[in-house]
């Protein structure tokens, strides 16, 4: 039940975004940009996005190190597996899914990568932070919310960073303190579950203690980042407006830090709603930034899509495997509680 009320609010929430991005326009006139623009801007735009594919790919396995060394070749399709996965599938199924194959093939622990998973999320919201800071002295933010969402989340992602290397830094003196936290503040029942979650997102920190590792992690970050930010630039080229790189590393920071938030499948809205607005905010008429918007939103999500089906049915699974993922994910978690509450 609570999953359901998760993903209705990701309705309403895209819902929202999509109204205060295309409010007031005419969708026929946004059909017609659309119908004109040369759409040939695309092919390497497509081209230079699965190279950031393959980039995250590389921080994966960095990631993964201190748990297996797995290659790049094997990896590959599993991380466009799980982001088809959440193209298509609510509940950011993507992630759970891309931890069971890795599972299946190389036999890590499904908690263990989901933690991993974790970690690239902090990476690259501070990398999105990062372009924004970068940006900012060549496209200088004047409107007032978009100043309050950098500082919300420059404030969210740095604490969150703060936190990680203290629990990385000094793993076992971190255990023994939420240990004793846990004793003192949860009830008995909810201590067990609480050790076996944390003790599983400690693994996945491991990373963070290698400076080779954490250092490689966010260069490939940073490498992800600016690729993707390049696409954004050829498909503005099928359009007829042009703003600066520095303003589509903007766009691509808010977007990215606005598609966090629970959303339908997709990340419909909340990628298009911030896309639009922030355009618009930079001198870019708003039938237009609505066209390259949605026409972009629409060149990250198919291709990645289409062969994350590919990789699926070459890898002998199917849309029963999301089901099969999940039970294996409370399966897992099922079995190191029940061998923690032996040793608690």
């Amino acid at each position: 039940m609570r999953k359901w009320l998760f993903l209705a609010a990701g309705v309403v929430i895209s819902l929202v975004f999509l109204y205060s991005g295309l409010r007031g326009l005419s969708l026929g006139d946004v059909a017609a940009h659309i119908g004109e623009a040369n759409l040939l801007w695309l092919i390497p735009g497509v081209a230079i996005y699965f190279l950031a594919v393959w980039g995250r790919t590389w921080r994966w396995h960095y990631l993964l190190r201190p748990l297996k060394a797995v290659r790049l070749s094997a990896l590959f399709p599993v991380v466009v597996i799980g982001y088809m996965g959440n193209n298509v599938y609510p509940f950011r199924a993507g992630e759970v899914i891309r931890a069971y194959v890795l599972k299946r093939n190389e036999g890590v622990s499904i908690s263990a990568s989901l933690a991993t998973i974790v970690v690239e999320r902090l990476l690259d919201g501070l990398v999105m932070l990062m372009f924004v800071f970068v940006a900012l002295p060549f496209a200088p933010i004047e409107q007032e919310w978009l100043r309050t969402v950098v500082i919300l989340f420059t404030i969210i992602f740095f604490g969150a960073l703060a936190v990680f290397f203290a629990l990385a830094a000094q793993p076992e003196r971190a255990r023994k303190l939420y240990r004793a936290l846990y004793a003192r503040f949860l009830p008995r029942f909810a201590q067990t579950p609480a050790l076996e979650l944390t003790d599983h997102f400690m693994t996945g920190l491991a990373s963070l203690r290698s400076p080779r590792d954490l250092l490689m992690t966010f260069v490939t970050s940073t490498f992800i980042w600016l690729t993707e930010t390049v696409k954004y630039w050829f498909v503005m080229h099928a359009f007829n407006f042009e703003v600066s790189f520095f303003v589509l590393m903007i766009m691509t920071a808010v977007v990215n830090l606005a598609t966090t938030l629970p959303a339908a499948p997709g990340y419909v809205g909340t990628f298009d709603g911030p896309g639009i607005i922030v355009l618009e905010a930079f001198g870019v008429r708003h039938e237009i930034a609505a066209s390259y918007t949605l026409v972009l939103h629409a060149a990250l999500w198919l291709p990645i899509t289409v062969l994350g089906f590919y990789y699926l049915v070459k890898q002998g699974l199917s849309w029963r495997s999301f089901g099969e993922a999940a039970r294996a994910v409370e399966a897992e978690r099922g079995k190191e509680a029940e061998a923690e509450g032996a040793v608690l």
